[in-house]
């Protein structure tokens, strides 16, 4: 049997629009308009490109997209809103037929592409249970034998007998990640729906996804949250405007989507800020132990950052504190650096000035970076900013061996040693 689980090739949709206006036509227009069709067929096969004219109002959602996804992967798919991947999703599902290319699908597949897909609203949970269970091609025994953890899964043992249109928009969602995550699809679709969840099931939902890719079945899953599509995916599809641009492992693949500028939030801005305004930052830069502005960084350099700031003349604060920290372009937190509140709190601090920070061998494999700045006066939040500076670490000669760390293998960098002792030959043995 094939190891092949998906394989699309040379894959396009083509959607018309229809906003634009159609002018009126009469009988005779019509008429001419029809006659004149295989003259317009002829110019368009004879054209001097050899290709034939687009038509008017047309345009291409998915364009040449091919790939194949083996059995047992865990596949990210990614890309900025309008790139396409609801629409691929959607042609993988049988959903919406493709332009042009193909696709095929080897197994049974379950698609949660929106909450409550194949959900009848006057049925109960119940109901829909086994009705979406026969969608997916699951025998009645096998649904019963789901059917308990699904229910549990999902936290709705008390509406289960309930009519699904009286469920909250969450208790929906939960139901129906349950129904096509315990059905036992061989491929199973997810598109962006896990965000609307609150967080505890949000986490839940990954830990059953792990739990099936690890049950060597296929996933393709469609999110934003950059930190899921690495934890979970070992491969990245990035599409750009109907194109597939990339085909890479996932961390590769997320890199290349930040620096392709789709994550607005994390762009450096001093604009959005919180606190009183007794203190400001003015400006936060990265230089080297000799004071040379740096905009990238080697792993195990000893840098400095160096916060600017201006304190309100009328409010001048006896008491200062600040931290800084700092996270990857997906939120996650790497490290902070924190004045201590109660020994080393800054004390009748200049009206304008400098806070420095020295970190001795920056502790980061390569990557992008964000560094946010927090300060307090008197007790009070005086100016919180967030992402203030992005900045890039590269390779560098951490461990003094000649190996350069990366990402892969770990998130942070640290010191360390092994040893081993053997065991003294004149101790009692233990009984």
């Amino acid at each position: 049997m094939s190891d092949i689980a998906v394989r699309v090739e040379g894959l396009g949709k083509q959607f018309v629009l229809r906003g634009k206006q159609e002018k009126y036509r009469t009988l005779r227009d019509t008429i001419t308009h029809a006659a004149g069709a295989p003259v317009r067929l002829v110019r368009g096969l004879f054209s001097r490109n050899g290709s034939r004219p687009e038509p008017e109002n047309t345009f291409w959602a998915l364009k040449d997209i091919s790939f194949e996804v083996k059995r047992g992967e865990v596949v990210g798919i990614i890309g900025r809103n309008g790139a396409g991947k609801s629409t691929l999703l959607k042609i993988l599902s049988r959903i919406t037929e493709p332009t042009e290319g193909y696709a095929e699908i080897y197994g049974r597949v379950g698609s949660l592409l929106e909450v409550g897909t194949g959900f009848h609203p006057e049925l109960s949970g119940r109901e829909n249970i086994f009705l979406n269970g026969a969608i997916l091609g699951m025998r009645r025994r096998e649904i019963e034998r789901q059917f308990d953890e699904i229910v549990a899964f999902a936290e709705v043992e008390k509406f289960i007998d309930m009519p699904v249109k009286h469920y909250s928009s969450g208790m929906y969602l939960r139901l129906a990640f349950a129904v096509a995550a315990h059905l036992e699809p061989e491929i199973l679709i997810v598109d962006e729906v896990l965000a609307v969840g609150d967080a505890a099931f949000q986490k839940k939902c990954m830990g059953k996804m792990q739990d099936v890719a690890g049950q060597g079945r296929t996933v393709l899953f469609v999110s934003h949250n950059m930190a899921a599509i690495q934890t979970l995916c070992s491969r990245g599809l990035l599409l750009e405007s109907g194109h597939l641009l990339q085909d890479v492992p996932s961390h590769e693949a997320v890199q290349t989507y930040l620096r392709r500028g789709v994550t607005e939030e994390v762009a450096p801005s001093f604009d959005k800020r919180e606190g009183d305004g007794s203190i400001r930052f003015m400006d936060v830069e990265i230089v080297s132990s000799e004071g040379e502005t740096l905009t990238q960084l080697l792993s195990g350099q000893d840098i400095v950052i160096r916060m600017e700031y201006k304190a309100d003349r009328d409010r001048c604060p006896s008491h200062v504190n600040a931290s800084l920290w700092v996270n990857s372009l997906v939120g996650e937190r790497f490290f902070v650096c924190c004045v201590d509140v109660v020994r080393d709190s800054f004390r009748n601090i200049p009206p304008e000035g400098i806070l420095t920070c020295h970190v001795p061998r920056l502790p980061l494999p390569p990557g992008s970076y964000t560094l946010s700045v927090w300060c307090q006066a008197n007790g009070r939040v005086a100016d919180k900013v967030e992402n203030a500076l992005q900045f890039e670490v590269i390779p560098g000669n951490f461990y003094a061996t000649g190996r350069l760390p990366n990402r892969k293998n770990s998130s942070v960098l640290i010191d360390y040693s092994w040893e081993i002792t053997g065991r003294e030959s004149s101790l009692p043995r233990r009984q």
